[in-house]
């Protein structure tokens, strides 16, 4: 039986607001770890991932979801200010973790640079889910998980594009969602909070 997944969703200490630094290392840990627990869950499901390639990829795909959906968060309680912080400091975190585990997986490569590529790769997934609702912070759309399901299922061989969808859409994401809106919301909670619009370029160029 697979283990669930543990977050951190407060701090011990209250003594004022935490940096964005500090919010972006447990809250990417989070995603990141759920990301993958949601690919090894297919490999249990017998989804075949067959390589490392596509093993990443589709973490990718989840970790792009998720943290889009903790922007989605952030914009209706946070400051625009505090709000580019902390997903800043998330999307530069999760593109260390991302760079780390290629390098410990398949090794260094001169020519590339694992982490810009993925920041860019964040971006671009960004835009294609501000088109998307995820009505009143604690679930996303039809359409946004549809669109989710579709990346997955482009990267899976025919044998298992029948059936992903429905894996991803009704069974994998309510649980990731769940589990991040957990972290995410409570690791929050100590700042001041303040309601506060704006649509800045989420993430930064590397």
């Amino acid at each position: 039986m697979v283990k669930p997944v543990k977050v951190r969703t407060i701090w011990f200490k209250r003594d004022g607001e935490r940096s964005a630094g500090e919010i972006a290392s447990a809250v990417a840990s989070t995603i990141w770890r759920v990301a993958d627990k949601a690919v090894d869950n297919l490999g249990r499901e017998n989804y075949d991932i067959i390589t490392q390639a596509r093993g990443f990829k589709l973490i990718a795909e989840f970790v792009a979801f998720l943290s889009h959906y903790c922007d989605r968060m952030a914009y209706s309680s946070q400051t625009p200010e505090r709000r580019v912080e902390v997903l800043q400091a998330i999307a530069n975190r999760l593109g260390e973790v991302m760079e780390e585990n290629i390098i410990e997986s398949v090794g260094p490569d001169p020519g590339r640079n694992f982490k810009a590529e993925f920041i860019d790769f964040l971006n671009r997934r960004f835009a294609d889910y501000a088109e998307f609702e995820f009505p009143d912070d604690d679930k996303a759309s039809f359409p946004a998980l549809r669109f989710l399901g579709l990346q997955i299922r482009e990267e899976m061989g025919d044998d298992d594009k029948t059936w992903i969808m429905d894996q991803i859409m009704d069974i994998e994401m309510p649980e990731m969602m769940g589990t991040v809106r957990k972290s995410f919301k409570g690791l929050l909670s100590d700042a001041p909070v303040k309601r506060g619009f704006g649509s800045p370029d989420m993430l930064p160029p590397e």
